[in-house]
């Protein structure tokens, strides 16, 4: 499409920005891309399947990525890039522009930042590119649209199948050395909590995912009514079923430890929560806030919010751009 899309209805990013920004958010069912204009609106969005075949190597991930560049690159817009941003599904490794997605079985530190360089370069645009992790990105999105915006000191997490997030410090994205500074679904809030796929005990993740929330119920005797997930488990609760509100009180009692224990190191005043498992609304709010107040009890931590993201879908390509302009020299 070539007409401008609005992230935010009425929303303004930073206007002193010139050119556009190439943004490519890359997960485990899609590759998505678009031209993003300084105030936030989209043009030439577009999008490919990512590839799943047994038999997908990593130069067949990697063509879904470059077919995305070309139609790009087909925008009467393409002149005006003049950066790109990229957001990934991690494991990343941004000091070494590399990637490892879980979801993404053929790619192991592949090197995507170099490789999509060159790709937008062979497209006639040679331009300044930097990776994000996907929790980084929504986090960049959140704080120049979204309801992270206005806040110097914001903690923005997206709880889905796994649990990710990334840290905005005195208005500024903080990725880290690596990229990976914020990944709070890793933080250990069970001294002795059963052991996480990370290798450690107790995290978040291993707690309060979709994944978690699903199978700790089906564990407790939750029998499903046709759906197995977590979308499931929160339709239970809404209904009242005793085990599923038990176990989104669990999983938000394990986010809200994790909330209260960032705000106190660095003090943040906000948490965004996005992600599949957030779109249950007060069935995992309601929860958190309560357990929050017995966690942030320090006067410095004691007002800390704690909201819904703003941006859904439009999170991703967004937020590759947002990084970008946070990441990239002006």
């Amino acid at each position: 499409m070539t007409t401008p899309t609005s992230a935010v209805p009425g929303s303004r990013g930073p206007a002193a920005t010139a050119g556009l920004t190439a943004a490519i958010d890359i997960g485990g069912t899609k590759v998505a891309g678009a031209l993003v204009h300084p105030d936030g609106t989209m043009t030439a969005a577009t999008r490919r399947p990512t590839p799943r075949d047994a038999d997908a190597d990593a130069d067949a991930v990697f063509a879904a990525v470059a077919e995305v560049v070309a139609e790009l690159a087909r925008s009467p817009l393409w002149p005006s890039v003049v950066r790109c941003g990229v957001g990934s599904a991690g494991p990343v490794n941004t000091s070494r522009g590399t990637v490892s997605p879980v979801n993404i079985g053929a790619w192991r530190d592949f090197p995507v930042q170099e490789r999509i360089a060159a790709e937008l370069a062979r497209h006639g645009a040679a331009v300044p590119t930097v990776l994000a992790g996907d929790g980084v990105a929504m986090t960049a999105a959140e704080h120049w649209l979204g309801a992270a915006r206005g806040h110097a000191n914001a903690l923005c997490m997206v709880v889905s199948t796994g649990v990710g997030g990334g840290l905005i410090l005195n208005n500024q994205l903080h990725p880290g050395p690596t990229g990976n500074a914020g990944h709070i679904g890793h933080m250990s809030v069970a001294f002795d909590g059963e052991r996480c796929v990370c290798g450690g005990h107790g995290c978040v993740e291993s707690l309060a995912s979709g994944t978690a929330i699903a199978r700790w119920a089906l564990a407790q005797g939750w029998t499903p009514a046709g759906d197995p997930t977590a979308a499931g488990v929160a339709a239970a609760a809404a209904a009242g079923d005793p085990v599923a509100l038990a176990a989104f009180d669990r999983a938000g009692r394990a986010l809200a430890a994790a909330i209260a224990a960032t705000a106190t190191l660095v003090e943040t005043d906000i948490a965004v929560i996005g992600g599949g498992v957030a779109a249950s609304g007060d069935t995992l709010f309601g929860p958190i806030r309560a357990h929050l107040a017995s966690y942030a009890t320090l006067s410095f931590v004691r007002d800390v919010q704690v909201v819904p993201a703003l941006l859904g879908t439009h999170a991703g390509l967004i937020g590759a751009a947002a990084a970008a302009l946070s990441l990239l020299p002006a």
